[in-house]
């Protein structure tokens, strides 16, 4: 038996059970790394890039001593996006799916408060959430962590850029001292070194070798001085590569949403994320880049926290980071899991500063042909359906597949990622039969019954 299998762990036989029917056979270096220390109940620092696989090293761990039949919150999660927190919950309840009836629940901010206040007043084991949100349902007693057993700080290094650091420790300051403590952190600044040395007890410290090889990602820099002419450059890298999906950053809100609103101008299938947009544009904006029906999402490094595409094909810094650390942690979105990505980077004259401090051997690239422009430009694979019904309709994400598929419906394989929230439903479908999905579900009943629907734009 490897030491990398689950199977060697001491883990509930359920879990390991679940681990197997969803082909997680071996730790990542991040799990093998921590996941004895946290079983064991140690305080642990771990620090791992986005798509390490922490999630599952600590989920595995507030599952394996968690008491079903207690219906008190035992463990709390504190992310710093909303983005973040719903995929961390997701991921909790996947590994949960074998063990009955563990409720995780999620509570962010840009979502009403009193739907929350109903979910808590029902019981939770697992709570998920971000800091302001949390802190505010402690200050209004909706929420009590008498029995927390397990804390996490997901992203502890982002939560404090966004300056959350007081809320935490309000929070902290809530949870009983006789806990177990984990933290996990892409950076280990020196605001980190002093929250652990805070909040944790003789902490274990592991950090994950880089789950991106130097060969799956091709870095290319390119000299673009004027506004024009990064624009020009941005358009001539997305024509060339053609990608399927492309992360474009900007170091500001205002350049995001001119670039994107550029893009659009000039017929990309593009859409921006930033701090100004409201939760709903937000969501949308996230949804359609995940399933493929936008291929170009331009977005701020915090706005983009949280985001986890898998198969990213395309990374462009459309400004150069300040940090040599963010750069590589944009970078390290594509290329993942052994597949192949692709990292542009414009500079101008006045930034070889933060070029040098990249520490790389930079030989400028020159720009594809302008003769680029001239040929149409790509459509997006996938495109999203917007159905107004959700959970409380009862909608669940196999009747969506049945409505699609029955009689006179699409193929199964042309249907993609399906999210139901609350009140409504977004199913991305193959561009090419979108139309016949629309017809088919505007025609015929879900449930028994007739739901609005229509292309998400």
């Amino acid at each position: 038996m490897s030491t990398t299998d689950f199977s060697s762990l001491n883990l509930h036989p359920d879990l390991l059970k679940n681990l197997s029917s969803l082909g997680y056979e071996s730790m990542t270096p991040i799990q093998a790394l921590s996941l004895p220390a946290i079983l064991s109940g140690k305080d642990v620092i771990g620090q791992g890039k986005t798509g390490s696989g922490k999630t599952a090293a600590f989920g595995l761990g507030l599952l394996q001593k968690l008491n079903v039949k207690s219906f008190k919150a035992q463990s709390i999660v504190l992310c710093p996006t909303r983005e973040l927190a719903d995929q961390v919950a997701s991921e909790i309840r996947k590994l949960a799916r074998a063990v009955h009836n563990i409720k995780v629940l999620t509570l962010c901010g840009g979502a009403p408060f009193g739907p929350q206040i109903g979910s808590l007043e029902h019981g939770t084991h697992i709570v998920v959430g971000t800091p302001g949100r949390i802190e505010e349902h402690l200050r209004k007693g909706t929420l009590k962590l008498d029995h927390i057993t397990t804390l996490v700080l997901d992203e502890a290094d982002r939560m404090l850029d966004m300056g959350f650091q007081d809320t935490i420790d309000e929070i902290i300051e809530k949870i009983p001292a006789n806990r177990q403590t984990l933290l996990f952190s892409a950076t280990f600044p020196d605001e980190i070194a002093s929250i652990a040395e805070r909040v944790m007890q003789s902490p274990t410290m592991v950090e994950a070798p880089s789950t991106h090889e130097e060969s799956t990602i091709k870095q290319y820099f390119y000299e673009a001085n004027s506004a024009d002419e990064r624009m020009m450059a941005l358009r001539l890298l997305l024509a060339k590569h053609k990608p399927d999906s492309a992360l474009v950053f900007c170091n500001t809100k205002i350049d995001t949403q001119d670039v994107a609103d550029e893009l659009i101008y000039y017929g990309f299938y593009a859409l921006s994320i930033h701090g100004d947009l409201d939760q709903r544009e937000r969501d949308q904006a996230l949804i359609r880049f995940s399933n493929k029906s936008i291929s170009v999402l331009v977005a701020t490094d915090v706005a983009a926290r949280g985001l986890d595409i898998d198969s990213l094909d395309m990374v462009i810094n459309f400004n150069i980071a300040h940090d040599p650390e963010v750069h590589v942690h944009r970078i390290g979105r594509t290329g993942r899991a052994g597949r192949s990505g692709i990292a542009c980077t414009l500079y101008g004259d006045r930034e070889t500063h933060k070029l040098n401090a990249l520490e790389l051997d930079i030989t400028p690239d020159s720009l594809p042909s302008d003769s680029l422009l001239d040929k149409p430009i790509r459509k997006p694979t996938m495109t999203t359906l917007k159905i107004d019904g959700g959970k409380k309709q009862k909608l669940r994400p196999g009747d969506i597949v049945g409505g699609l598929t029955g009689k006179g419906g699409i193929p199964g394989d042309k249907i993609g990622k399906i999210i139901v929230a609350s009140n409504w439903s977004y199913v991305a479908v193959s561009s090419e039969l979108v139309k016949q999905a629309l017809k088919k579900i505007s025609n015929d009943k879900l449930k028994g019954r007739s739901f609005r629907v229509r292309i998400l734009s």
